[in-house]
């Protein structure tokens, strides 16, 4: 089953298993693309409107989520199949090494096509928007507190939270040092 699905189709599903305690286990395609925005967004991709229309399918076709209509129009909510599924990707699937896909390293790259203060200008408003989205992260690690024990269902979320911060942190002293090696160059 893993080898049919895209990892997008199981973040996904995924995010139906939240359901369990304080958010809802019928999710309109609108809903699950806003907890994809809120959450998927900060370590993977936050898959468009079309994509996660395209997956919900995907996922009913293979049973591993069941549609049903209600007053907010079609919801849907993982099966006992997508349950299993999602298990079985996890225990069995090789997790995979990220790949660097950063715009900000694509632009360093190509930095000789402009003069070192334009390249320079590029790595400070990154570590703006890197600023900007470590606030946005803070938040969300906030909202988890008091529900972030262990055997807690929002646990595993707070640790992907704290690496997150973790991550923009060293990313930070990273453009930074680049900032001051490009400085240093002049």
């Amino acid at each position: 089953m893993g080898q049919d699905l895209p990892v997008t189709s199981f973040a996904l599903l995924g995010l139906f298993t939240f359901g369990e305690d304080d958010r809802p286990q019928k999710l309109t395609g609108y809903e699950l693309k806003q907890m994809a925005d809120a959450t998927l967004r900060f370590y993977w991709v936050s898959p468009a409107m079309s994509q996660v229309y395209k997956e919900l399918g995907r996922l009913a076709d293979h049973g591993l989520v069941s549609p049903s209509d209600d007053e907010r129009g079609t919801t849907y909510s993982i099966t006992s199949a997508g349950r299993s599924a999602l298990e079985a990707w996890m225990r069995e699937t090789e997790p995979g090494f990220s790949v660097l896909k950063h715009p900000v390293a694509l632009r360093l790259l190509l930095g000789h096509v402009v003069d070192p203060v334009s390249t320079v200008a590029m790595l400070r408003k990154h570590l703006e928007a890197l600023d900007r989205e470590r606030e946005a992260l803070i938040e969300v690690r906030e909202r988890l507190r008091g529900a972030d024990a262990p055997g807690e269902t929002f646990r595993h979320p707070s640790l992907v939270a704290d690496w997150g911060l973790d991550y923009f942190a060293h990313e930070r002293v990273i453009v930074e040092d680049l900032i001051r090696r490009i400085s240093d160059d002049d």
